[in-house]
């Protein structure tokens, strides 16, 4: 899956807009991803989607890094071996896109903030 456009509130993939938060984990979009808080990412939030144990989660905290991430959710990936990347959704996505085998990621990005 290629990240082709982004800017504040939208962003494409392969070909495909879309206007609100989403992760992308094997070969998939998952659209309209709701957090229990906005800008908070928490452990329940994703817990799904490491379910499938990725090698690394790349985390999109928003245009301007807003969404921070909870203690429990680092401590989380760090016991499991989970390479945590965050960083503005701009560069979450550079990242992203660069990785030679996707397959082994979730992105998760929030869009706005």
């Amino acid at each position: 899956m290629l990240v082709s456009n982004y800017k504040f509130g939208h962003i494409t993939i392969n070909n495909e807009n879309y206007s609100s938060d989403l992760i992308i984990s094997q070969g998939q979009v998952v659209p309209n991803w709701w957090r229990e808080e906005g800008h908070l990412l928490q452990l329940s939030d994703i817990e799904d989607m490491l379910r499938i144990k990725p090698e690394i989660l790349i985390v999109g905290t928003g245009c301007y890094g807003v969404m921070k991430i909870d203690d429990t959710l680092r401590r989380y990936c760090k016991s499991n071996e989970i390479i945590l990347a965050d960083f503005p959704t701009g560069k979450a996505i550079g990242y992203y896109n660069n990785l030679k085998d996707k397959s082994k990621a979730v992105l998760a990005v929030h869009l706005t903030c």
